[in-house]
């Protein structure tokens, strides 16, 4: 099996694909408290990324969440079952948005963003672009992921930095001007925009000094993606009125680009938006399919979900998680996926956050 150093194909599920799916979404919840919305998320995501190192370094394995209940509820076997389930179904939705996302932005990029039916091809081509890329191991994934990931960076960077200078301060006040619940409500619906750090645990077995890079794994993609996130918030919100940013709820991000560098700014994030969104799709996939895959072999999923390539791809789990994912995709639309994903992820997190609890004596060890 091969050993990754730094799982790019892991840390780009999370670093910048959440973004480009949510920001509409979080500004029709909170308003121009979308930023702070941003930030709950990002502290939920510290507290549930603590306990998934302590016990992805007490127990190593690809199944993650589900191992950790395992070992937390060792007589009550059901209720890993139940949580990894979960997550793989989690996982699906997850893999709908950024699809669903990558279609949107793509439409919008090709001057068509109202037609759904181009929306739907996209988002199915690169559901199966990404199958066969994992398919073909973890070496092709990893050398994929690394230009996606480090490109998708460098943009948005810009992006962010430019965005920062032409910010109306106007826009940014009253902050709390739909209350201070829909905060935490828009902090909730957008927690799947932070979900992609649990993946890193997903591959503790291929992960070369897992001790080290494991934590920074985790804890550095939080951190990055928070900065990343709350900075792009308050360029989308200070640059755009908020009835604009909800009427392109799709490819909000690359609205509010037009104001900062003109169609150039909106070619910039919408090309931003496909190299996130596929960099999360592609790490999601690898993720989710190892889990089911550990499942399988625990008996607590079908048998086939454990079968592997040459290339040591669990191959029937990958190509089961992209159906699903398309399915989900074409039949639904962005805040029911999104409020779905986030949903399912948030029940993961406290699930795993009571195991870390439990399994105390033995975590703090490590």
């Amino acid at each position: 099996m091969a050993s990754i150093d730094k799982p790019p194909e892991i840390l780009g599920g999370m670093i910048g694909g959440g973004i480009f799916s949510v920001l509409g979404l979080a500004v029709g919840i909170s308003g121009r408290a979308a930023p702070l919305a941003f930030g709950i998320g990002s502290l939920i995501a510290l507290a549930a990324g603590y306990s998934y190192v302590r016990l992805a370094l007490t127990y190593r394995s690809d199944g993650a969440s589900f191992t950790y209940l395992d070992h937390a509820f060792p007589r009550h076997p059901n209720v890993a079952g139940v949580v990894g389930w979960t997550v793989v179904v989690g996982y699906i939705g997850t893999l709908a948005l950024y699809a669903f996302t990558f279609g949107a932005y793509g439409a919008d990029l090709l001057g068509k963003p109202q037609s759904g039916v181009l929306r739907m091809a996209l988002s199915a081509a690169v559901l199966v672009f990404f199958m066969l890329v994992n398919l073909s191991g973890t070496r092709t994934s990893g050398k994929a992921e690394d230009v996606v990931v480090y490109s998708k960076i460098l943009l948005l960077s810009v992006f962010a930095i430019a965005g920062l200078t032409s910010v109306r301060t106007e826009n940014l006040t009253p902050v709390l001007d739909t209350g201070i619940s829909s905060v935490f409500m828009a902090g909730a619906l957008i927690f799947v925009a932070y979900e992609g750090f649990q993946l890193i645990t997903n591959a503790v077995c291929e992960t070369r000094d897992a001790a080290r890079n494991i934590p920074r794994g985790i804890y550095g993609s939080i951190v990055i993606t928070s900065a990343l996130y709350i900075v792009l918030a308050i360029v989308g919100v200070g640059n755009l009125t908020l009835t604009e940013l909800v009427a392109a709820e799709e490819y909000a991000l690359a609205a509010a680009a037009e104001p900062v560098l003109g169609q150039v700014g909106t070619t910039l994030v919408g090309l931003a938006a496909l190299l996130a969104t596929s960099s999360a799709i592609n790490a999601t996939s690898f993720g989710a399919a190892r889990m089911m895959a550990e499942m399988a072999q625990e008996t607590r999923m079908p048998r086939a979900f454990s079968f592997r390539n040459k290339k040591d791809a669990p191959w029937v789990a990958v190509v089961a998680l992209s159906v699903f994912g398309l399915v989900f995709t074409v039949a639904s639309g962005l805040e029911v996926i999104a409020a779905f994903s986030s949903l399912t992820f948030l029940l993961v997190s406290i699930g795993v956050s009571v195991a870390n609890l439990r399994l105390r004596m033995d975590t703090q060890c490590h």
